[in-house]
């Protein structure tokens, strides 16, 4: 049973950053792709980014050059790094991983920004 967990979230003024940490057991994770994903109370659950097993990357269009994936297979870990944090991403955030048409969800963490 893969299980993923969340964790780095918090509270933070805008323009600070952040870095989320998703860390993951359980399972071959260097097979997985590896995805954050977002939801704000009233909105759909968004795709943020996510990492392939080789490490390619994908994000969110209004995120790009704000947020930056990376994947530590060694240690099975997936971590968020967001810079220059908006109002607009407060949200929770959720970990996810996916093989196999399996897929596989963390709990989530809080992010707040807020002056």
């Amino acid at each position: 049973q893969v299980q993923l967990v969340e964790s780095g979230g918090g509270l933070v003024q805008p323009g600070g950053s952040l870095r989320l940490s998703c860390a993951a057991s359980g399972g071959i994770f260097s097979r997985y792709v590896v995805a954050w994903y977002r939801q704000a109370p009233g909105k759909q659950r968004e795709l943020v980014a996510s990492v392939a097993p080789g490490g390619i990357t994908n994000y969110a269009d209004s995120l790009k050059g704000r947020f930056t994936i990376s994947r530590d297979n060694a240690k099975n870990m997936v971590n968020l790094q967001m810079d220059t944090l908006k109002p607009e991403d407060t949200a929770v955030y959720y970990c996810a991983g996916m093989a196999s048409g399996m897929a596989y969800w963390g709990q989530g963490t809080q992010v707040t920004v807020a002056s």
